[in-house]
């Protein structure tokens, strides 16, 4: 049997266009693909995340080639560190043809974790993303974004009531322009740290008293949370502007309180 014969396909994407109006950003979005990331100390973490890949199409350019955004994924598989997302970024433009590109990652990022007094061990998960980002005649910049759960406990309901304090589970959203590389681990801590109490996956019973006393002697209310949080992140020189959000749960309204607060470092 006779090998088959090459068909020519046209390649429609690459048909001039007439309209002459540049796309800032066309690519894929909700893409989901299992990825090893590397941590700044050498750990790695298996994760699934969900990808949006966007590049800059010129004026006269019909369309995108959409497939070439998942071979850049299939020929990258492995460990991906933040170095790694630079050299992704650069990769996509070159394929693509661009001048312009966005990679953004969103994944759940897992810390193993150890209960206060019992020492008690488990994973606790946060919400992380990466994005780097290279517009035209311009050097690529990468962000770094972590969703901490923590506790707060409200000041105002402790200096009135005769016992007691109504607190809540916080979400606290960090979200950094970088100069140099840092790791979400850390990111982490600060979040932490400067909430009423950290949270865990595992507690026994030392560890519940540990942490409703430690939130008791911490009151903070949400205005309270991101200004600590943005005195740190002023003072890191790593960091070249920064957004902090806190969405207290509230346990006493059907409603959230909220406050953002951001910025950008000399």
């Amino acid at each position: 049997m006779n090998a088959p014969e090459k068909i020519f396909l046209p390649d429609v994407q690459s048909s001039p266009d007439t309209r002459f109006l540049a796309i800032q950003n066309v690519g894929v979005k909700g893409l989901r693909y299992p990825i090893q990331f590397q941590s700044a100390d050498g750990s790695v973490l298996a994760t699934v995340a969900t990808i949006a890949m966007t590049v800059g199409l010129a004026a006269d350019v019909k369309g995108t080639h959409m497939s070439r955004f998942v071979e850049l994924l299939e020929a990258g598989r492995g460990v991906v560190s933040q170095d790694g997302l630079f050299r992704m970024l650069e990769e996509m433009l070159m394929r693509l043809e661009a001048s312009s590109g966005r990679i953004e990652m969103r994944f759940p990022w897992f810390i193993r974790k150890a209960a206060p007094v019992s020492g008690a061990e488990s994973l606790l998960d946060y919400d992380a993303a990466f994005i780097v980002d290279k517009q035209e005649g311009r050097y690529p910049t990468l962000s770094m974004e972590i969703t901490a759960p923590v506790t707060s406990l409200c000041p105002c309901s402790k200096k009135i009531s005769d016992y007691g304090a109504h607190n809540q589970r916080s979400h606290i959203t960090l979200s950094v322009n970088l100069r140099a590389l840092m790791s979400l681990d850390e990111l982490v801590r600060i979040a932490e740290e400067e909430a009423s109490c950290e949270v865990f996956g595992l507690l026994k019973r030392p560890d519940e008293k540990w942490v409703t006393e430690r939130a008791y002697d911490n009151p903070k209310f949400v205005e309270d949370l991101v200004r600590d949080i943005a005195l740190r992140l002023m003072k890191e020189p790593r960091v070249a502007s920064w957004r902090v959000i806190s969405e207290n749960f509230e346990s006493i309204h059907n409603h959230s309180a909220y406050a953002e607060l951001h910025g950008s470092n000399a």
